[in-house]
């Protein structure tokens, strides 16, 4: 009696901790993407920043979605952002709308730039990622810290749940165990995190890649861009890694 009486403890509790594990396999995400404004045009331009420091807002937040399961994925612009008309500043790349392909290893990426709107499709980005101890919690999953190099040059830092089985994030990071759900970019003084997370009737058969735009490789993209914006001097070189996420 004793020995049935323990087995039915240990089931219960075994029972009781697969209840709480929650292995999700699709999900829609809300993110807000927030620029230091300062500090972002602090580093694009020091003296031009000094003289219009009292025009920029502090910080600026725009809304995206992303939606998908382990085999493919869309991000996209979210509910329309307020932005104080009289502000200097404007976000930038902030309408891109990314197709992954996670089977396949590619993506088609619709981005605007200034008056020209590319339509990238390639190989997903190569990124080295290294794991560390450090975790937090965003919107209620717990999230583990990895930092990454993308294009050996733009260091990113990364929170994710390996309770999303889906090895996306925002804009076109992706190749963790997980989904990610908190984001940084140093560089740009931009920080994403997701503020709700819905896991039922999630609307796959929206998951399409967008179709209009100039169609070109994320090589080709970088290089026209590139060539345009170095005729800004170093400001112009500078914005250059804004299109590279």
């Amino acid at each position: 009696m004793k020995k049935a009486f323990f087995l039915l403890l240990i089931l219960g509790a075994a029972l009781g901790a697969g209840a709480q594990a929650r292995f999700l396999g699709q999900v829609k995400i809300e993110y807000e993407r927030t620029v230091n404004v300062p500090a972002y045009y602090k580093d694009l331009d020091g003296e031009w920043y000094e003289r219009i420091k009292e025009r920029l807002p502090k910080q600026v937040t725009t809304y995206h979605e992303f939606i998908g399961d382990s085999t493919r994925s869309l991000y996209h612009p979210g509910k329309e952002a307020v932005l104080d008309p009289r502000s200097w500043y404007r976000p930038v790349a902030d309408k891109n709308v990314i197709y992954t392909d996670f089977r396949a290893a590619r993506t088609v990426a619709q981005k605007p730039v200034y008056e020209e709107t590319f339509l990238i499709e390639d190989s997903l980005s190569k990124i080295k990622w290294r794991l560390t101890a450090d975790t937090r919690v965003i919107a209620g999953y717990e999230c583990r810290k990895a930092i990454g190099i993308l294009d050996d040059s733009v260091a990113i830092f990364a929170f994710y749940t390996d309770e999303i089985l889906i090895p996306g994030g925002p804009e076109g990071i992706q190749g963790l165990p997980g989904m990610i759900l908190g984001m940084g970019v140093p560089r740009l003084h931009t920080t994403w995190f997701a503020t709700k997370v819905d896991v039922f009737d999630i609307p796959m058969s929206t998951v399409k890649p967008a179709t209009k735009g100039k169609k070109t490789s994320r090589a080709a993209m970088m290089k026209q861009v590139g060539e345009v914006l170095r005729d800004w001097g170093s400001f112009g070189s500078k914005m250059v890694v804004n299109f590279t996420i």
